[in-house]
């Protein structure tokens, strides 16, 4: 694999304002022959003129955040980094390739998790070139590549991860979010490497179930919390009524049978784990009666 290495250029301003000197002082003794009807001096100073022109080619211009990569017939040179005006040989192509970070949302893909259901997820992915060779010789398109390869990176981690967490500590797309980002990253990191790109972010940007099985999953949800709410309910009714029987042991207010406190607890129970409030019945009788 080819490897970035640096190129060796000339500053170019300099090169420039020599150039044009020789340029035009061939220019101008070349009108002079022709003005004096001296064929004679064409012949030193049309080649001149020629040749100072060939080497205003060699110049080019780097731009900040960019590169530019010099191939001598097709063999690779070396890069050039150093913004400014630079010369270099004349029959060197100059490639220029941009080392900006740049960043992409995929295409809400849908794919299906570790449970098999269908889940719609997108993603947002920040890069930049690092390698100028490598983006620029070991890869077709450095853009669609990373494109492409973020794409099937993504489908590929989206079913290796639930959507909603089932067990205790399990990872999901939905409660993972930022583990499941590292994850991407990492992912993307690896496969991107041979073109010469770093990864610096990669963010799950959109994230739900495929319409057609949406409403039932949100059905599903909805029971979970209810069933989750019902069982802190029950869990703190239980503490209030062992509270409250403990209570009436101690100070000795009542003293109750087996069978009155199965009977105090279930009403206990009733009025507590209710979704309405309870209605108060007094009992105008004996305790027994």
């Amino acid at each position: 694999m080819l490897k970035e290495r640096p190129a060796f250029a000339f500053p170019g301003l300099p090169i420039l304002l020599l150039d044009l000197l020789v340029v035009l002082g061939a220019l101008a003794l070349t009108i002079q022959g022709g003005l004096q009807n001296d064929p004679g001096r064409f012949f030193y100073t049309v080649p001149v003129l020629v040749l100072g022109l060939f080497v205003l080619t060699g110049l080019f211009v780097v731009n900040p955040n960019e590169a530019a990569a010099l191939q001598l017939f097709g063999a690779y040179r070396g890069t050039v980094r150093s913004a400014g005006m630079a010369w270099a040989n004349p029959f060197l192509t100059k490639r220029k390739i941009s080392t900006k970070a740049r960043s992409f949302e995929s295409q809400r893909l849908k794919v299906n998790d570790l449970d098999g259901n269908p889940v719609e997820i997108a993603a947002i992915v920040v890069w930049r070139v690092v390698d100028t060779a490598e983006a620029l010789f070991e890869v077709e398109d450095c853009e669609k590549y990373v494109t492409v390869q973020s794409e099937a990176a993504l489908r590929a981690l989206a079913s290796h991860f639930p959507y909603d967490a089932h067990e205790e500590g399990q990872r999901s797309l939905r409660g993972s979010m930022d583990e499941v980002a590292a994850k991407l990253k990492q992912e993307l990191q690896r496969v991107l490497s041979q073109a010469g790109v770093e990864v610096q972010d990669a963010r799950i940007s959109h994230l739900a179930y495929a319409p057609e099985i949406a409403q039932a999953m949100l059905q599903r949800q909805q029971a979970s919390a209810i069933i989750a709410a019902r069982q802190k309910i029950v869990e703190g009714a239980v503490g209030m009524v062992e509270m409250a029987l403990e209570l009436l042991e101690q100070k000795g207010t009542v003293r109750l049978d087996e069978e009155r406190k199965a009977a105090m607890v279930s009403n206990l129970l009733v009025v507590l784990c209710s979704e309405r409030a309870a209605n108060p019945v007094v009992n105008a009788g004996t305790l027994y009666h």
